[in-house]
Parts: structure tokens; C-alpha cells; sequence
């Protein structure tokens, strides 16, 4: 992919793992638009990365706030680039210690945001990017994010593990469906990660995570994840696959 005179959107791209796949973007100069909520930094974040960065406050789930972010994204350039960062997770039980059921309310925000989310910039996208001339084989990439817990998801984790379980299943799907307009779809499904949620946690705990991890005995760099997004943008032949990026972790039952 040629990214000179395109333009890319990323989600959730205030920070963590977007943050190091913006760089990344205006490194190979892209003109990249921030879709993230009102109060992430992503305005602080584009005045530092200049004029090929602009800012849109979206909630992912939005249609009415994603089409302004891809309308922002196409006054620039041809939107040829999507990558899906955005999410968010917590923890609910099935049962509580009383043996009280869950908060399907709190179940439903977090499949709201990562999955009908992921569903909402996928589609939206796409419908821009299938008006693009074909360059290098394609008219557009879609980098969607899922996770380990799509297979292993810890107690706790039912709500996000549905929803990244559900980005994986839908991966080859719209593979397949937007072939026949020369987009491809992959999903990056990462491990433990230094982002800002882990950030917060106390040394030792983050050194603890770190070496649970076969090798490197380490947690994920947000460079790493971003290092991939772009070589799923170069390679052709990538389409339709869920990519694990874990330093072989099996996550255990909590």
C-alpha cells in the first residue's frame, strides 16, 4: 500500500496501541484522523504529530460520530487505511458472591463497544473505501483488534472475551464478503501489553505479567502491534486471518 496521498483512520488512536499505529502511519506519511472518545487526549495528541493528524471525537458504536471521522478522513485523502483499536474491558461474573446474576446492562456496554464497534467502523469504512480507484492490488485494508482472551478468557472476562471472540468470528466472513471489492480484513489478536491500563498497576505486578509470557518473558511493546498493522497493510496476500501476537501465552483460568 502506498501511503502518500491516503488516508488512514484509527480508533481508539489517543493512545496504547493506536498511538504507536498513528506514529507508525505519519512516519510513511499518511494523513490519519483519530476517532477516540471526547475526553482521551487525541487533541493534545494531534497537535504534537502536526498537520497530517487530525482529531474527531467518535464513540466507535456511533454511526453518526464514525461517518464524521471518515468524512474528515476523505476531505484529505482517499480512505485506504482502518485500523480498530477501540475498546474497552471490566469485570463481571456470571454469578456474584451471593449467587446473583450479572448485570446484562454491563455486559451489553462492553459487546457494545468492541464488537458492534468493530461492526460499525467496519462497515462504514469499507462503504468509503470501495469508491477507490485499485493501487497495488487493493482498495483498502481493515486492521481489526481482538485478543488472547478471544480463546482463553479469564474469570472475569465473559463480557470481552464474547465480544473479541466475536471480531475473530466475523474476520474471515468479511474477508470473503468485501473481495469482491478488493478490501481486506485482518485481525491482530494481541497478548499482554504495556498500555496505559496496565500502566496503572504497581511494579511489581506489571514484572509478574511480564513473565508469564513464554518469550520474550516480557510484556507486548505497543511498537510491536503497530509494526504488524503495517506489514498487513504491505502484504497482499494477508486477508481474511486472525493474528495471535502473544510471545506464546496461553492465559491461565484467572
Amino acid at each position: 500500500m502506498k501511503f502518500e496521498n491516503s488516508s488512514a483512520i484509527v480508533t481508539g488512536g489517543a493512545s496504547g496501541l493506536g498511538l504507536a499505529t498513528v506514529r507508525r502511519l505519519v512516519e510513511r506519511g499518511a494523513q490519519v484522523v483519530i476517532a477516540d472518545l471526547p475526553a482521551s487526549n487525541g487533541a493534545a495528541v494531534a497537535d504534537e504529530l502536526g498537520s497530517q493528524v487530525q482529531f474527531v471525537a467518535a464513540d466507535v458504536a456511533s454511526e453518526e460520530q464514525m461517518q464524521a471521522a471518515i468524512g474528515a478522513a476523505t476531505s484529505r485523502a482517499p480512505l485506504r487505511a482502518l485500523v480498530n483499536c477501540a475498546g474497552r474491558g471490566g469485570a463481571l461474573r456470571i454469578l456474584d458472591k451471593e449467587g446473583n446474576p450479572g448485570s446484562q446492562e454491563f455486559y451489553e456496554n462492553i459487546v457494545r463497544v468492541n464488537l458492534f464497534g468493530t461492526f460499525n467502523a467496519l462497515r462504514l469504512a469499507s462503504a468509503a473505501m470501495a469508491k477507490n480507484d485499485i493501487e497495488d492490488g487493493d482498495r483498502g485494508v481493515c486492521v481489526l483488534t481482538s485478543s488472547v482472551a478471544a480463546w482463553e478468557g479469564q474469570i472475569g472476562q465473559i463480557p470481552y472475551a464474547s465480544a473479541k471472540a466475536g471480531i475473530v468470528g466475523m474476520t474471515i466472513v468479511a474477508a470473503r464478503d468485501l473481495a469482491q471489492r478488493a478490501i481486506r480484513v485482518v485481525t491482530i489478536a494481541p497478548g499482554i501489553f504495556d498500555t496505559p491500563i496496565l500502566a496503572r498497576l504497581p511494579e511489581n505486578v506489571r514484572e509478574s505479567l511480564g513473565a508469564s509470557v513464554p518469550h520474550p518473558p516480557r510484556l507486548g511493546q505497543p511498537d510491536e502491534f503497530a509494526r504488524l498493522a503495517m506489514h498487513v497493510f504491505e502484504n497482499s496476500m494477508l486477508n481474511g486471518e486472525t493474528i495471535r501476537l502473544d510471545g506464546a501465552i496461553r492465559m491461565q483460568p484467572r
